[in-house]
């Protein structure tokens, strides 16, 4: 896709190992000064940091398993298994949410007096610093390379910084004017954590449901193909995602009836190479042919999209066509979604044709907009 780099894999997995490197930093970090300070509580962190790389070694399985090439069972390549490693990590976090959530509540009805020594300060302070690096370096990686795995584990890191944060702040609050927040301010980032986590889980899934593409990528496509002399309307694009670097798609251009098939070969071959080389979509190109020239079936065409193009309803005219054996014209029409009952719609359309094309059978076909 445009905008994604070539050694987008390598990249995301370089990303995951210095998520994994420093988390078992911390770790031994702690687990030293712990076991220095005598402090269980200290040991028993650096553990839970341990804890952490799981993210990062599921974006690493995630990204080396996507990266298979397609087979005979998947023609499509792997690419949407890193959509399954961005739920399962988003699972983590809601998960770490709910557990701090429940904790919080817990310190609301029974508050604890913390116990903070200079080295456990040290140790939060170190960790909370670490995590923040951390939390943004591999969130905004993940941004780039447009990978909700590598998102989802930034956010992960920021996310036990936040709750460290508040931790430290509410203990703070407890020692200088006995007042306790903890399980409060626990229970509001909780929260937030859950809904981020929900947020997270969602967009993974929606691509494997098959999301609405980016309005973007949509204008950019139309405008690349009307930019071809001999194409005069871009209709019915759609597109299937196959994971962030595979996209399968197709649409309809529609050109005048004059060229003849080795010219519409050349043309649709021209465009679907443009697709693959600028977006990297397999783009499939069907066409409509607009009559020209003076004669019947050009008034008829006239006819039928000039009185359709006055209708408010409408939204998109397309893909007329006449045929001769069975005296029909068909026509496709992309209606407003205010338009709910689309049998009596067609009906209506045809009534208000049929004084025109008296003689003629008429088929409206009612089309939808799957990426507008």
């Amino acid at each position: 896709m445009t905008g994604v780099p070539a050694d987008r894999s390598r990249r995301i997995i370089r990303t995951s190992i210095i998520g994994i490197a420093t988390n078992v930093l911390l770790a031994a970090f702690k687990a030293a000064v712990g076991l220095l300070a005598n402090s269980v509580a200290i040991v028993m962190d650096a553990v839970n940091n341990l804890s952490d790389v799981l993210s990062s070694v599921i974006t690493i399985i995630g990204t080396k398993l996507s990266a298979r090439p397609a087979d005979r069972k998947h023609p499509y390549g792997h690419g949407r298994i890193e959509y399954f490693s961005a739920i399962i990590i988003a699972v983590i976090v809601l998960s770490a949410g709910i557990t701090s959530l429940i904790e919080s509540v817990k310190k609301i009805f029974i508050p604890t007096t913390p116990n903070y020594t200079t080295v456990t300060l040290v140790v939060i302070i170190v960790a909370i610093l670490a995590k923040l690096l951390l939390g943004n370096y591999v969130k905004k990686q993940g941004k780039q390379l447009n990978s909700d795995a590598l998102v989802a584990s930034g956010s992960d890191a920021l996310f036990d910084a936040v709750i460290t944060l508040a931790t430290l702040i509410s203990a703070g609050i407890m020692l200088l004017w006995n007042i306790s927040i903890d399980g409060i301010l626990g229970a509001l980032i909780s929260v937030a954590i859950i809904k981020a986590g929900i947020e997270m889980v969602s967009s993974p899934v929606n691509e494997l449901l098959g999301a609405h593409v980016s309005e973007e990528l949509v204008h950019d496509i139309k405008q690349e193909v009307m930019e071809f002399e001999e194409v005069h309307g871009v209709y019915d694009i759609i597109l299937h995602n196959y994971g962030p670097e595979v996209i399968i798609g197709s649409l309809h251009i529609s050109i005048d009836d004059s060229l003849n098939a080795y010219q519409i070969h050349g043309l649709t071959r021209h465009i679907s190479e443009q697709m693959y080389t600028r977006h990297g979509i397999i783009m499939t190109i069907g066409i409509y042919a607009v009559v020209t020239g003076e004669n019947r079936l050009a008034a008829m065409q006239k006819a039928v999209m000039k009185t359709l193009g006055r209708h408010k309803d409408i939204v998109q005219i397309h893909g007329f066509y006449y045929f001769e054996k069975e005296n029909l014209v068909s026509v496709d029409v992309v209606p407003d979604l205010s338009v709910h009952d689309e049998p009596a719609f067609c009906r209506q359309l045809i009534a208000e044709l049929q004084p025109l094309l008296p003689d003629v059978n008429l088929s409206i076909v009612i089309d939808h907009n799957y990426s507008e």
